[in-house]
């Protein structure tokens, strides 16, 4: 006869109503743990994402928080850092690895970790669909694994509830079998993980925050995202705020009226109210002047923008898809961009990885590169030692540095139908 595993329900002071918030991409693991919390008397707010998590903590103050070690737009290490250093007093439990793992133990370690055993019980589904799987759901680690050294405390170990331990089924976070989209060039498993997140974020409204080096490709994301989007009929309008001078910038977004300043001479629409209905595409947003960034925080927030030298306020529908090569967060942590408007921005975190990182993909990309500059002259063949010479080189650049190498291999080439490592030597000095 099978055996009955049973818990009981431990007995937990209900003096008051104590506040908690859920922060994980998956549903059914939020709701089902929102669900047992709320029967132990928690008021319980979710977030999807970790910029929602920390808007979340900022306006309700929770006295309890359960994150999962897996969300879209952050690393576990400097959001937990950052939570520490903003609400030291929190109780915080994290899930990675399809088991808890605790920070220092707070008064209500026993109810969450009750609540995160029942979940984990009376709806294994909501387990088995974490995106970070394949290991036992059986004990609660030592923060000091997943946390930075600055933030870390004495740890506590305690066995989950049961004997029984279960086994999530083994799946790839970056899924090979994902279908790459057209206009990322490689196979490399760094390249389909970006091909997966645009495709997961591309059908919703969310804005989405690019990171990663120059010339890795951030600006063909964004428009990947607005392509597979619904708003793909619509314009798709893209700005580099590193390219405007400052005293520009405002009215090349927001617009301007005739006469709002010198050489006005008649109004004209901002980037932002012309992208109405489609994506606004906001390239190297690091660069933008922190007085700027709070009246685009305005915008954000509430949908409605206000033209340079007018008193009207204008209603504008976009999705905003911004870019940077910088570290963002650490930016925001030193004050050198508004951390209100970088948690706005970053809802979802795609990051596109320098090519040194995906040099596999290097024969794709030459491929490509010579079958696309085939359109204007005859095609050139790659020779083995011009590939690897190629290959032998580190890539500061990346892939756009690559593109000019081969451009200017080819034109140096001539007639020649073969490129050789003195014509890739040429267009590398050049580089």
């Amino acid at each position: 006869m099978p055996t009955v595993l049973t818990h009981a329900t431990p007995s937990f002071s209900h003096a008051r109503t104590r506040s908690a918030l859920v922060a994980s991409a998956d549903s059914s693991f939020r709701h089902r743990l929102s669900e047992v919390l709320g029967g132990l008397r928690w008021q319980v707010r979710e977030a999807r994402s970790g910029a929602e998590a920390w808007a979340e903590a900022e306006n309700a103050r929770p006295e309890a928080m359960v994150v999962d070690s897996w969300l879209p737009d952050l690393e576990l290490e400097e959001f937990l850092c950052d939570i520490r250093r903003r609400f030291p007093d929190v109780d915080l439990v994290t899930v990675g690895e399809a088991s808890p793992v605790e920070s220092p133990r707070g008064p209500y370690r026993q109810e969450l970790l009750y609540a995160l055993r029942h979940s984990q019980d009376t709806d294994t589904a909501a387990w088995n669909a974490a995106p970070v799987l394949g290991a036992p759901v059986s004990a609660v680690h030592s923060a000091q694994e997943r946390e930075c050294a600055a933030c870390a405390a004495p740890a506590i170990v305690e066995p989950m509830a049961g004997p029984q331990t279960r086994v999530a089924p083994e799946r790839s976070r970056t899924t090979a079998a994902c279908e790459r989209i057209p206009e990322l060039i490689g196979n490399a498993g760094c390249m389909l993980e970006v091909s997966r997140r645009i495709r997961l974020v591309a059908p919703r409204t969310t804005p989405v925050l690019i990171e990663g080096p120059t010339g890795s490709g951030k600006e063909l994301v964004a428009q990947a995202i607005h392509r597979l989007s619904q708003r793909s009929r619509k314009p798709f309008v893209a700005i580099n705020c590193a390219a405007i001078p400052e005293a520009l910038l405002e009215a090349e977004l927001f617009g301007h009226t005739r006469g709002a300043f010198t050489g006005a001479v008649q109004g004209r629409m901002g980037r932002i109210e012309s992208a109405d209905g489609g994506t606004l595409f906001l390239d190297e947003i690091g660069e933008m002047p922190l007085g700027l960034q709070a009246k685009l925080l305005r915008f954000v927030e509430c949908g409605e923008l206000q033209r340079v030298g007018d008193n009207e306020h204008v209603k504008v529908d976009v999705r905003i898809v911004a870019a940077t090569h910088q570290a963002l967060a650490q930016q925001a942590l030193s004050g050198s961009f508004r951390a209100d408007l970088y948690y706005r921005l970053a809802v979802f975190l795609i990051r596109t990885p320098a090519l040194a990182d995906h040099l596999e993909d290097l024969p794709l990309l030459v491929e490509h590169f010579v079958e696309r500059m085939g359109r204007e002259a005859p095609v050139k063949q790659v020779d083995a030692a011009a590939m690897a010479k190629l290959a032998s080189y580190d890539w500061p650049g990346n892939v756009r540095e690559l593109e000019h190498v081969l451009e200017r291999g080819a034109i140096l080439a001539g007639e020649e139908a073969v490129l050789t490592p003195q014509e890739i030597d040429f267009g590398l000095a050049l580089g």
